[in-house]
């Protein structure tokens, strides 16, 4: 089953509020509005993409130790996830089918790291439910995420809608900011170059790890 295929069942069956989701339809009324919306506004299509220069930067894994993109980079492509936090079903559907492929992409001599805005502790929480092999790395305040085009804030109606759920982003992200990545999946060249990205308003909807495969062949390629 593809990654998307899993995606959807999982929203077919959250949506129909079956056990143990239980969700009322309001607050699918409300999830759709929001999505709805940050579509509409168009910051996906302002998020950088292939050809443009990705932005370096140094970020913290749970263990403290500062990873360096430069220093990923000098190894090889890079592949980076954006992710929303352990907190959402869909990241962690995303994340085990990024390690699932991470075979794949080490034998291009890629890297791969996920970011995202949660704290070490849950980061930590991240890897550990995931059984993940790859670095899980802490973007305080989004800036990284900022940096790619990725970060929005919340509308306020939807920041009641997660605190009504118990869904305390300032508490997860350590941040009292209310903001987000759009998901985005980017692979870059040994260069800096964007070679591949996707980026999707829609959280439910994720890219497939083996699109990736073409442009981490073609860097491949150029560095070999």
């Amino acid at each position: 089953m593809t990654l998307q295929a899993k995606l959807d069942a999982f929203r077919t069956d959250f949506e129909a509020g079956k056990p143990p989701y239980n969700v009322p339809p309001s607050v699918i009324e409300t999830m759709h509005r929001a999505t709805a919306e940050l579509i509409a506004s168009g910051d996906a299509t302002r998020a950088l993409q292939a050809g443009d220069m990705a932005p370096a930067f140094t970020l913290k894994d749970p263990d403290g130790q500062a990873i360096a993109s430069t220093d990923l980079l000098a190894r090889g492509p890079l592949v980076v996830s954006f992710y929303r936090g352990v907190w959402c079903p869909y990241c962690n559907m995303e994340l085990q089918a990024l390690q699932a492929a991470l075979p794949a992409f080490r034998a291009l001599g890629a890297s791969l790291v996920a970011i995202s805005p949660q704290t070490p502790v849950n980061s930590r929480k991240s890897v550990r439910q995931n059984e993940l092999g790859f670095p899980i790395l802490s973007d305080t305040h989004n800036d990284v995420a900022a940096a790619f085009g990725l970060r929005f804030t919340l509308p306020d109606y939807l920041v009641d809608l997660y605190k009504s759920l118990k869904n305390d982003l300032p508490t997860f992200n350590g941040d009292p900011s209310w903001t987000l990545p759009m998901p985005g999946r980017f692979v870059i060249g040994q260069d800096g170059t964007i070679l591949y990205a996707e980026v999707n308003p829609d959280y439910t909807r994720r890219p497939e790890p083996e699109d990736m495969l073409p442009a981490l062949r073609r860097a491949a390629a150029v560095s070999a």
